[in-house]
């Protein structure tokens, strides 16, 4: 019973995580969430007490689907930092080959509607984009240790940087209904790193 639970729950987050992605978080009803889960919307307020509620449920529940995503992907188990970080960004780019709402960011697709209106949504969306950008950037700086040693710029701020990419490219496939400006910017992305890491002198 305690499995049925769960699996009826993860439904519910799965449907939110659907429909916030699609058409945002204002056009996402209760409603909505319960038919893309098939469950009455008695059964969804016996697990969450509103939609804000599940919402902050969906953004933990998205940070660790990603994580696993990202940490088990190929290219976490390269030999090299560079071929990681540059790895990231290829993978970045072999998302794309998706829908649009199926590539695009939760997080930050909350964040630029409900950053204003929502300080819990808001400041949940902020922890989960920084703890991303922190996983990222041990290979950045083990990179950075490697192949450039003496450069100006911290691998923070490169992880900065690279998501700040990502979203905008999000940005501009919804308001293109394509994903080609996506992925041409991030061939731009990973040419400027092979730039800030070079093999040879």
């Amino acid at each position: 019973m305690a499995d049925l639970r769960q699996q009826t729950r993860m439904k519910l987050l799965d449907a939110a995580q659907a429909s916030i992605r699609a058409k945002g978080y204002a056009a996402t009803s209760v409603d909505d969430i319960c038919a893309g889960a098939g469950v009455t919307k008695g059964g969804f307020f016996h697990y969450f007490k509103s939609k804000q509620d599940a919402v902050l449920a969906a953004v933990d529940h998205w940070n660790e689907f990603t994580g696993e995503i990202f940490a088990t992907a190929p290219y976490a188990h390269l030999a090299d930092p560079r071929d990681r970080v540059l790895g990231y960004v290829d993978f970045r780019m072999e998302i794309l080959d998706r829908p649009v709402p199926e590539f695009t960011c939760l997080l930050g697709a909350l964040v630029q509607e409900l950053y204003q209106t929502h300080e819990d949504i808001r400041a949940a969306c902020d922890a989960g984009m920084s703890a991303h950008i922190a996983s990222i950037e041990a290979d950045i700086a083990e990179a950075r240790s490697k192949y450039a040693p003496d450069a100006d710029w911290s691998a923070e701020s490169l992880g900065y940087f690279i998501q700040s990419v990502l979203q905008g490219s999000f940005i501009y496939s919804k308001a293109k209904h394509e994903a080609e400006t996506a992925r041409a910017n991030l061939r731009h992305l990973r040419r400027y790193i092979e730039s800030l890491l070079p093999t040879s002198l």
